[in-house]
């Protein structure tokens, strides 16, 4: 057991080590590959005075899923770890459950290390959750991103979270819970064939006498996970050539979309529509052969709540109005997730889309150069039915529009993965 812990103990460190942050988070369910972290990063964090913060998620899915996440608390008190337990309370029974609680799980964790100022959470996937991730996603013909399965290193908003133990299989993880005599808890959804996770675990058994093993899948994502990052190189390059900025729209360069390796031009689309919309996920890639080819062809395309349009040098990509006609957030709030009106304060007032109905109240619009369609996608102030301030339309002094999402966070998000 020793040797199994040091060597452990060594694999995760070296994620962290040197320079750790003096606070890390660890998110634990209970199931034997967290629990198994939360030990070895324990042991970690008092050789290397980290502060260690433990967070279980409790979806409430499950009768037993609080009591789960009050063994969890045991055992890290126990450790001397602090734990805290966060509940979702949003499911509303539609949409695929699975999706929803993997969102809602990574939200509340975000939130959580935010208010107490941690920047890094540990997860415990292991090379077996690779070779099931990688397998779910081959059944949906999912293409490089896809199959290069999960990164070791993700950041979401101001939260990176670390999955050290990807080249760790679960079977060592237990022999090491053995050993130190703890005893961990096997979720019953872990055998419900309903999951498409259960399955990918029934199939790699089945593959295992052909040779395809977990192991060798998990180094065949790592190859994968190679081809991703040159061509996301690649993409942030010719992004740098032929991409500017107009206000919340994005251009591209005709001529120089029009030479760029399929790829790489997908690539930059589907960034672009992310970059404008603040969609979690692309669309899915049948919808963009069909916007490629709209772009090709010169028609242009509404897609993923934008609007592709071209004109003789220039694709655009802006915000569809009709995709925020019905959003409205108080003067003062974040509006479409990335814009903030600034000006001075006046009760009542809304931030709405301009629209169609705004537009007709914007008689020097041209002045500003934006294009009536994209215009109709920006955010105006509204007292009821009358317009008070439409800074991209040229209506209302004393009012700016601050774009939150800017330039840098397009390039950025080319090389993330």
């Amino acid at each position: 057991m020793n040797e199994t812990g040091a060597v452990l103990r060594e694999v995760v460190a070296g994620h962290f080590l040197p320079g750790p942050p003096q606070k890390i988070g660890l998110a634990v369910s209970g199931g034997g590959d967290s629990l198994a972290l939360m030990h070895l990063m324990a042991e970690i964090a008092a050789k290397e005075a980290i502060s260690l913060h433990v967070v279980t998620v409790d979806h409430g899915l499950r009768p037993a899923a609080r009591a789960e996440a009050e063994e969890v608390a045991r055992q890290a008190a126990n450790l001397g770890v602090p734990h805290d337990i966060l509940t979702w309370t949003d499911w509303d029974g539609e949409g695929n459950l699975q999706d929803q609680a993997r969102r809602a799980r990574y939200a509340l964790m975000c939130n959580w290390a935010e208010a107490k100022g941690i920047t890094q959470i540990a997860l415990g996937h292991t090379a077996d959750d690779q070779a099931e991730t990688f397998l779910m996603r081959l059944s949906r013909s999912a293409g490089v991103d896809g199959l290069s399965g999960m990164s070791a290193r993700r950041r979401m908003g101001a939260v990176t979270f670390v999955r050290p133990l990807l080249d760790t299989h679960r079977d060592c993880l237990r022999h090491y819970l053995r050993a130190r005599g703890v005893k961990w808890i096997e979720d019953p959804s872990n055998e419900d064939e309903r999951f498409d996770r259960v399955r990918a675990r029934q199939v790699l058994k089945a593959l295992e006498p052909l040779g395809i093993s977990a192991q060798g899948i998990s180094e065949t994502t790592k190859n994968l996970a190679s081809v991703r990052s040159t061509l996301a190189w690649y993409s942030f390059c010719e992004a740098q050539k032929i991409v500017e900025f107009d206000h919340g729209d994005i251009l591209f360069s005709r001529a120089g979309f029009r030479v760029l390796q399929p790829e790489i031009a997908r690539r930059l689309l589907i960034q672009a529509l992310l970059w404008v919309s603040g969609a979690d996920y692309p669309p899915r890639r049948r919808a963009m052969a069909m916007a490629l080819e709209a772009v090709r062809s010169g028609t242009g395309m509404t897609l993923h709540g934008c609007a592709i349009t071209l004109d003789a040098s220039r694709i655009r990509v802006a915000r569809e109005a009709e995709a925020v006609a019905g959003h409205c957030v108080t003067s003062g709030q974040p509006w479409d997730g990335r814009w903030q009106l600034v000006g001075p304060v006046l009760e009542g007032a809304e931030v709405r889309a301009l629209g169609k109905a705004g537009l007709a109240q914007c008689p020097d619009w041209r002045a500003k150069g934006l294009p009536h369609r994209s215009l109709a996608g920006y955010p105006s102030l509204w007292q009821g039915d009358t317009l008070v301030s439409a800074p991209h339309a040229g209506v209302g002094k004393g009012w700016s529009a601050k774009l939150l999402r800017d330039g840098d966070a397009f390039f950025s998000a080319l090389l993330a993965h």
